[in-house]
């Protein structure tokens, strides 16, 4: 429900606040006085490319607002599936700068035109001429008849399992088109694995390889190099351990004389341990040293495998050759496993088809079943808005494609007069006609959910009096469950209003401004005898209106 709209610097408008009810609000005024003024700036709200030619002084900014009570419409999950912050009484704000740079703000969050869209013509729905047109667009056809088989849930689960057929039927296709290449690189694969791991490079330590390779290639410079150490060790006469072993002599007999010497005995006896703990460790490196030609080639061989798998596969480590080894063996698997993954894939698609079929079979025959009804109810009401001869028919034929709403191409058929052949509506249909079409329709959709706030621009165009008449209680009947506005040029219709609003030009200091009234009730009798006879009005007009109004 719109609870109120304020519009500044917009067109002829100044600053513009207005609060509305619910039920069936009238719009009057004068041509060109500037309703459509105010439907330009709502369509702005349902995310109208802003232009600045609409912003009246273009050194201040043109704001749009408009506070909904969006209760009783169940947007939460639209609104968090916008990322937009949900109130039950929303507003929704649209600015054009000076720049003319535009900016749309919901619940003071910025949102994009497709964002604004989506939120705005969930909530209000303005019906022109022009938007009328829809009527004869098979998306809406398709909304219709499913809102009143009541197929709305039945579609949306419908929807979910084909976006899951979808999906496997593509997961199916890539699985048959690289089965082939799959196949022919499975031998390849083996071939490298089996390579890899036939040489235990994946065991092997490289660093203890090549310390092994070291210690082997350098056999005799290492044994020299020991026996030397030795020697300067341990050598009787000479050797570092008699040295530092007369020396502790020296510092024992110090310490015995002097107590101060202790602490340096104690240091040097420790450093002599360490020192002889070295001489030992030597010892029995030169004696483990042992010569090994054959097992210096058999590392000598490893490490060029190694290596050379090192190039083929462009690592440096091995680790990276094992990584290298499970990606392959993944690919292996998929390979030997392709064709059963297809048959597997087959089977779950031929699944998730039959569901798809039983889905559409439900969805197909529930708008069958309702069509009947639904040609009875809208021939009824178009009958009783002066389309006598008005023959409505709706050609619905089961096809072997899934669509996005299942598997039925839809035809609104429709003729004007006796014994002329069904044609499609938008061919058969003048302007005014669909007006009246689609105000049977939206009544009838009024019965089955809840419909936004429905503003009807001059839907009246063309008619007679007696005709308003019955289309102004059609709409005062649907504003017993919705709120309706509609902009009016027919007293007929006017009358019918729980609320009347008139739209009016003004002069001040030379500039022509609009602006909008709600009017009392003696206004309304004033006003509604205008349309009826004019500026000059009689007291039989007067009459006439009061009578209207009761």
């Amino acid at each position: 429900m719109l609870k109120s709209l304020s519009i500044k610097n917009y067109a002829l408008i100044d600053d513009l606040s207005v609060s509305f009810n619910n039920g069936l609000s009238i719009i009057t005024g004068e041509t060109g006085a500037g309703k459509s003024i105010l439907v330009g700036g709502l369509s702005l709200i349902l995310g109208k490319r802003a232009d600045i030619s609409v912003v009246k002084d273009v050194s201040k900014k043109c704001v749009i607002e408009a506070v909904f009570d969006v209760g009783n419409y169940n947007l939460k999950t639209i609104f968090n599936e916008n990322e937009i912050d949900y109130e039950t009484e929303s507003i929704i704000r649209r600015e054009i700068l000076p720049s003319g740079k535009s900016r749309a703000f919901i619940n003071d969050s910025p949102v994009n035109l497709n964002q604004l869209s989506i939120i705005s013509s969930a909530i209000i729905d303005i019906h022109s001429q022009h938007q009328t047109l829809e009527l004869t667009q098979n998306n809406f056809q398709f909304e219709v008849i499913d809102s009143i088989s009541n197929n709305i849930n039945r579609i949306e689960d419908y929807k979910n399992c084909l976006d899951l057929y979808n999906v496997k039927e593509k997961e199916l296709e890539e699985l048959i088109a690289n089965r082939d290449q799959l196949i022919k690189t499975l031998d390849y694969n083996l071939f490298l694995v089996n390579e890899i791991e036939s040489s235990s490079i994946l065991s092997e330590s490289l660093e203890a390889l090549e310390e092994d390779q070291r210690n082997l290639a350098n056999f005799n410079s290492i044994k020299e190099e020991l026996a030397y150490s030795q020697q300067l060790l341990s050598d009787e006469k000479y050797g570092l351990i008699t040295t530092m072993t007369n020396l502790k002599n020296s510092l024992k007999r110090l310490s015995e004389s002097s107590d101060s010497y202790s602490t340096l005995l104690g240091r040097f006896s420790s450093s002599l341990i360490e020192v002889d703990d070295i001489s030992n460790e030597i010892e029995n490196n030169l004696e483990n040293l042992e010569e090994n030609p054959g097992k210096l080639e058999e590392i000598n061989s490893k490490l060029s495998s190694i290596h050379n798998l090192f190039r083929k596969h462009s690592v440096s480590k091995i680790n990276e050759l094992e990584e290298i080894c499970i990606k392959l063996n993944k690919s292996i698997s998929t390979s030997e496993n392709i064709d059963q993954k297809i048959k597997n894939t087959k089977g779950e698609c031929e699944e998730l088809m039959n569901k798809l079929n039983n889905k559409a079979e439900v969805i197909h025959n529930n708008r069958k079943d309702t069509i009947p009804t639904f040609i009875s109810e809208i021939q009824d009401i178009i009958h009783d808005l002066g389309m006598k001869d008005a023959k409505f028919k709706i050609d619905i034929n089961k096809q072997d494609t899934f669509f996005s709403n299942g598997k039925d191409l839809i035809e609104f058929l429709f003729t004007a007069n006796k014994g002329s052949d069904y044609k499609l509506l938008k061919q058969s249909a003048s302007g005014g006609e669909l007006s009246r079409i689609m105000l049977a329709i939206k009544s009838i959709l009024a019965n089955y959910r809840q419909l936004p706030t429905l503003m009807f621009d001059e839907i009246d165009t063309g008619v007679s009096g007696e005709i308003s008449q019955k289309m102004g209680n059609i709409m005062k009947q649907m504003s017993r469950k919705m709120q309706i506005f509609t902009i009016t040029h027919l007293p007929q219709i006017a009358a019918k209003g729980e609320s009347h609003y008139k739209v009016l030009k003004t002069q001040d200091k030379g500039k022509t401004i609009t602006n909008m009234v709600k009017l009392n009730a003696q206004e309304r009798v004033v006003e509604i005898a205008t349309m009826l006879e004019g500026d000059k009005i009689s007291s039989s007009a007067v009459a006439h209106a009061k009578q209207l109004l009761n």
